[in-house]
């Protein structure tokens, strides 16, 4: 029986050490994550301090490994934290 997945929403906030290869980088790490069916949104802020993405994952421990190996965290690029979202919906 698999575990049942949960969301967890990743923020990714710009460092002064932000690097615009590990934002490309970033594009096909947030690709395969599509491919693997863990990404539900993705997104940048309009502020151009960072962005979000939402992932699902089986845990909080499972969700900080998929983020840390996040090209933006791995260079330094940005401070990644990770939350779990019992997200509602009402549509």
């Amino acid at each position: 029986m698999n575990d049942p997945m949960h969301l967890y929403l990743v923020m990714a906030m710009r460092t002064p050490a932000f690097q615009a290869s590990a934002g490309e980088a970033h594009q096909a790490f947030l690709a395969d994550l599509i491919e693997q069916n863990l990404l539900e949104l993705t997104g940048p802020f309009t502020d151009g301090t960072g962005g979000a993405y939402l992932l699902r994952a089986t845990d909080l421990a499972t969700a900080t490994q998929i983020a840390h190996a996040d090209p933006l965290h791995t260079t330094g690029s940005s401070m990644l934290t990770v939350h779990e979202w019992r997200v509602r919906r009402f549509s």
